[in-house]
């Protein structure tokens, strides 16, 4: 069961207009995150690299005139479900932290601790949500526009960045080259996972021996 069940309350497959008058009509927003769970199921599935709203629409059972009534481009679907990623991942980070930056005096075990758990919550999360990875990866979005693979560059150079201040010296402002270095191995080896996971048919779960990975990069 994937995480992205959580986009959606019970929904109807067939859009309001063009349901059977004994149907409810759907709540303000449902649609919206039913064709957002459609689109990230149909990501899941082998050779779902680019999808059109076509067969979008077909597999909700309605009219692509119906899609287009919530977003206005195809591009703006792929957004929602880049904000469901970055709106999950990061409000579990801040959970880890305890707040946007982790506190510069903090201990320096507690900040290898954190970046362990920001790395493992990070993979779980792709294993959990399958077509969300081929949105984090890329590999959805290289027929898109570009600005949506800006977002997800974004997304990672963030991990990387809280990476960084979860591994400065304990008691420093800024962090070392040694923790600089770190976070930038780090979410390598993270977004590595992911590709792997996604290339292999999602075969090749990203947590695989993740304890005895992280201990080699943070010993």
């Amino acid at each position: 069961m994937s995480d992205t069940s959580s986009l959606i309350e019970s929904a109807d497959s067939v859009d309001a207009e063009e349901a059977p008058a004994a149907r409810k009509r759907p709540k303000p927003g449902e649609r919206r995150v039913q064709i957002l769970q459609a689109l990230a199921a149909m990501l899941e599935q082998p050779g779902a690299e680019r999808i059109t709203t076509a067969a979008l629409a077909a597999r909700l059972s309605v009219s692509e005139a119906a899609l287009y009534r919530h977003f206005a481009s195809k591009a703006q679907m792929f957004e929602g479900l880049i904000d469901f990623i970055e709106q999950s991942v990061f409000t579990l980070v801040q959970q880890i932290t305890g707040r946007d930056v982790p506190a510069p005096d903090q201990p320096a075990e507690v900040g290898l601790r954190q970046a362990s758990r920001i790395i493992a919550l990070l993979l779980q999360f792709g294993e959990r949500n399958p077509g969300m990875v081929r949105v984090m990866v890329g590999d959805a979005l290289v027929f898109e526009h570009e600005r949506l693979q800006q977002r997800m560059n974004q997304f990672f150079d963030r991990i990387e960045s809280t990476l960084r201040q979860c591994l400065r010296a304990s008691g420093s402002e800024t962090p070392t080259v040694h923790a600089q270095v770190q976070a930038s191995v780090l979410t390598s080896f993270a977004l590595g996972r992911l590709q792997r996971f996604a290339r292999s048919g999602f075969r090749r779960n990203p947590t695989e021996h993740l304890d005895a990975s992280l201990a080699l990069m943070l010993p």
